[in-house]
C-alpha cells in the first residue's frame, strides 16, 4: 500500500512526520507541497527537510509530475485537487459545518465553542463527501489561534493515522454521509479579510484579533490613514456615547487607547507598524481607527 501525501503547514508536517514513524519505510511515495503567503511560517522548508532525512520524494504544487500511489492524502492543502483517484482530505472543521476555505479562523471570529478535524472522501465538490472519521476540541476564549493549532495537532496525526494504517491493513474505512441540510461555508480570505470592522461589538473584534495572530499576518486596521497591524487588545465595559462613532478612541490609558465599537469597548494593548515597530504608547489621545471610506464587502 502506498500513499501520495498534500501538505502544507505545521498540521501538515505533523501529519507527515506520524505518518512516517507509523508505516513502513516506503509507504509513502510522494509528498507534493507549496508555500502559504498568508502566513508568516508555512513549514515549507520544514517538510522539505523531514522528506530528504526520510528519503521521501518531495515536489512543488507547480511542478509537473504524475501522482502514482494506492491513496493519496491532503493536509492543510489550499486548492482543489483534480484527477487524483482514492482521494481523501483532513478537513479543519467539523463537517457538515464550515466547508470551505479556512474554516478554523471563520469557527474562532464565530465563537464556536468546539472545533475539529474531520477525514473524507474527496468528491467533485469540495468538502461534500462521505465522512471517514472525526476528531474535537472543546475551546474557551480568549484564545489565540496557534493555541487552537496545538491542541489540533494531535487530532491530526491520530485521525490520518488510523486511516493510513486501516488502509495498509486491508480495512475498509467508515463512511457516514454528510447531512446537506447542516452544511454552513466559510469563504476564501485575502489581504482584505485581515481589517478589522469596527461596527463589531467588541468581543468578536478580540476574536478577531487572535483568530488571525500568529502563524497569520494578523489583523489590520488604520491608524490616521496608516496601516498598523493590532497584535492584542482586551475588551472593556461599555459606556453611553450619545454620538457612537466606531474606530474613535475614547479613553487614553497609560498610552493605551480605547476604541468605540459597534457594541462594547476595546483597549489596545499591543500595535506595531507593518514592520513591526512598537506604536505604543499613542502620542494622540484624537485618534481614530479604521479605513478612510466605508467597506462594502
Amino acid at each position: 500500500m502506498s500513499f501520495a501525501l498534500y501538505v502544507m503547514t505545521q498540521k501538515g508536517h505533523a501529519v507527515l512526520e506520524g505518518i512516517l514513524a507509523r508505516l513502513p519505510a516506503g509507504a509513502i511515495r510522494m509528498v507534493i507541497t507549496a508555500r502559504d503567503p498568508h502566513i508568516q511560517n508555512d513549514f515549507y522548508e520544514e517538510i522539505h527537510a523531514t522528506c530528504q532525512n526520510a528519503g521521501v520524494q518531495i515536489v512543488d504544487k507547480n511542478a509537473a509530475q504524475a501522482i502514482r500511489s494506492d491513496y493519496a492524502l491532503a493536509i492543510s492543502w489550499r486548492w482543489m485537487i483534480r484527477g487524483i483517484p482514492n482521494l481523501i482530505v483532513l478537513h479543519d472543521s467539523l463537517l457538515p459545518r464550515y466547508r470551505g476555505f479556512a474554516p478554523l479562523p471563520s469557527a474562532l471570529i464565530n465563537g464556536e465553542g468546539e472545533v475539529g478535524v474531520s477525514a473524507i472522501f474527496a468528491t467533485g465538490d469540495y468538502d461534500t463527501g462521505d465522512i471517514i472519521g472525526q476528531r474535537r476540541l472543546k475551546v474557551t476564549y480568549p484564545i489565540k489561534i496557534q493555541q487552537v493549532i496545538q491542541g489540533l495537532i494531535p487530532l491530526y496525526v491520530s485521525v490520518a493515522g488510523d486511516v493510513c494504517s486501516s488502509l495498509a491493513a486491508g480495512i475498509d474505512l467508515p463512511r457516514q454521509k454528510q447531512d446537506d441540510s447542516q452544511a454552513t461555508y466559510s469563504l476564501w480570505r485575502d489581504d482584505l479579510d485581515y481589517e478589522i470592522d469596527w461596527s463589531w461589538d467588541a468581543e468578536r473584534v478580540k476574536r478577531f484579533i487572535d483568530a488571525v495572530s500568529y502563524p497569520y499576518l494578523g489583523a489590520r486596521t488604520q491608524l490616521n490613514q496608516e496601516p498598523v497591524l493590532i497584535l492584542d487588545a482586551m475588551p472593556e465595559g461599555d459606556v453611553r456615547i450619545e454620538n457612537r462613532t466606531p474606530g474613535k478612541v475614547i479613553f487614553m490609558r497609560d498610552g493605551q487607547p480605547t476604541v468605540v465599537c459597534g457594541t462594547g469597548l476595546i483597549r489596545i494593548t499591543q500595535i506595531t507598524t507593518l514592520d513591526g515597530e512598537p506604536l505604543l504608547p499613542l502620542k494622540h489621545f484624537r485618534t481614530r481607527f479604521g479605513a478612510s471610506r466605508l467597506r462594502t464587502d
